[in-house]
């Protein structure tokens, strides 16, 4: 099965935006080796606009050149991804990662570059051109390197096919498919297409759909096409943000399941924009970093770390190797609140070995507060229990109760 657990792993977007390189992502991959694979890190992911080579921080350039092959595929930029040189592509940076033990991604945008389509460059294994596979009509409001495709086509298809042709030979593990997951309806098909290309390409990828907030009365659709998709536009490093994910987290969460993950964005903590301040670091508390864990991990979304990783201070790489914690996204199921109000959430999740209970208090008020878990919300006793973060034991005879700091969280394992 693609995905039985959440994927975890790193994107470049919240440290680099459009304009990482072959370098950044090699040390990256290096340090996740060293440090978190122990832990269940796996993916590497470029994201977008690795084809642009004049790409220098968050922001697009509207209609600039970008690499391509003869059939319209797009390229990694050479000058950005020296390995890729001579219609290499990815094969070589992918080859490293995997020589690492890890699994190697790439961000794309639906459709395909205006450039194919203006040229009429042809469609590999296909008698049909690029211009008769895209739909001038469908453009991305924010990005307009790329035209939609004309879905109803064959010549969609077989491009389609044909750019997953090209991610295979590469060995592309995960695919985050951008402009296309809040699309709906006009996308709809569009996904079925790509979802199609990517399990008949011979290779085993995640198919993740972005950006969000998708629609919620999508989820069965989202789930046999795709195996994530953002539940949330960007999310980035604002309290705000975070207090709303609880009311997008409890819509999502019933719809968590092996192979089809609602995702809760990318893991802003760290050192984030270094394109632009190479000295910037995550705006939130290290309070709020547990919280948004906890959060995660109790509602079972794909862990993406956002930071440049080699610049991890001591309390990161504790926040990111806190093994008890990472096992509640592989080990519970069901996860869900129990109760939740502008002051505190409380949520629960059973082991799937039917071995305990997973229990987490979250005060989300910005005062120090006493957040409870009452014995008789348990649906048994429990003879103990050891909260997570710090390790230490706490009697559940009387339920759960944790003083916490202001946007703090506590989790606990029943048993």
């Amino acid at each position: 099965m693609i995905a039985k657990h959440p994927p975890m792993g790193w994107n470049s977007w919240d440290c680099y935006g459009a304009a990482v390189t072959e370098e950044t992502v090699r040390q990256n991959a290096q340090y996740m080796a060293k440090h978190l694979k122990p832990f269940g890190w796996e993916y590497v992911v470029v994201d977008i606009q690795w084809y642009q080579p004049t790409a220098v921080n968050h922001n697009y350039e509207p209609f600039s050149r970008l690499e391509m092959d003869e059939y319209g595929r797009l390229m990694p930029a050479p000058n950005r991804f020296p390995s890729a040189a001579n219609g290499a592509g990815f094969k070589p940076l992918a080859d490293e990662v995997h020589s690492l033990g890890l699994r190697f991604g790439i961000h794309i945008m639906r459709g395909m570059p205006r450039m194919a389509a203006h040229h009429r460059l042809p469609i590999l294994n296909s008698p049909y051109g690029c211009h008769q596979a895209a739909d001038p009509n469908s453009i991305c409001a924010w990005n307009p390197d790329m035209y939609g495709l004309r879905c109803d086509l064959q010549a969609a298809r077989d491009y389609y096919a044909s750019l997953f042709a090209l991610y295979a030979e590469w060995g592309v593990d995960f695919v985050k498919c951008d402009d296309i997951a809040r699309e709906y309806p006009h996308c709809r098909r569009e996904i079925e297409l790509i979802s199609e290309a990517c399990r008949g390409c011979g290779r085993d990828m995640v198919l993740s759909l972005s950006p969000g907030p998708a629609p919620l009365d999508e989820a069965g659709h989202l789930k046999q096409y795709a195996n994530m998709w953002r539940i949330t536009d960007d999310f980035w490093d604002d309290w705000k943000l975070l207090k709303g994910m609880f009311e997008r987290a409890e819509k999502w969460c019933i719809h968590a399941a092996p192979g089809h993950w609602p995702d809760a964005d990318m893991l802003p903590v760290g050192a984030l924009r270094q394109c632009s301040d190479p000295g910037d670091w995550t705006h939130f508390t290290q309070p709020e970093q547990r919280t948004m864990m906890t959060l995660w991990s109790m509602m079972r979304s794909p862990l993406m770390i956002g930071a440049e990783m080699t610049k991890n201070d001591a309390f990161t790489l504790e926040l990111l190797t806190n093994a008890q914690v990472l096992e509640i996204g592989r080990l519970s199921f069901c996860g869900h609140p129990l109760a939740t109000t502008q002051e505190e959430s409380i949520w629960v999740a059973p082991r799937q070995d039917g071995s305990g209970l997973y229990a987490a208090l979250f005060n989300l008020s910005d005062e120090e507060r006493t957040v409870a878990l009452p014995a008789a919300w348990l649906d048994r006793p429990f003879a103990a229990a050891q909260e997570l973060w710090t390790k230490q034991p706490a009697d559940p005879s009387n339920g759960l109760s944790a003083t916490l700091a202001p946007h703090d969280a506590a989790v606990y394992l029943l048993r």
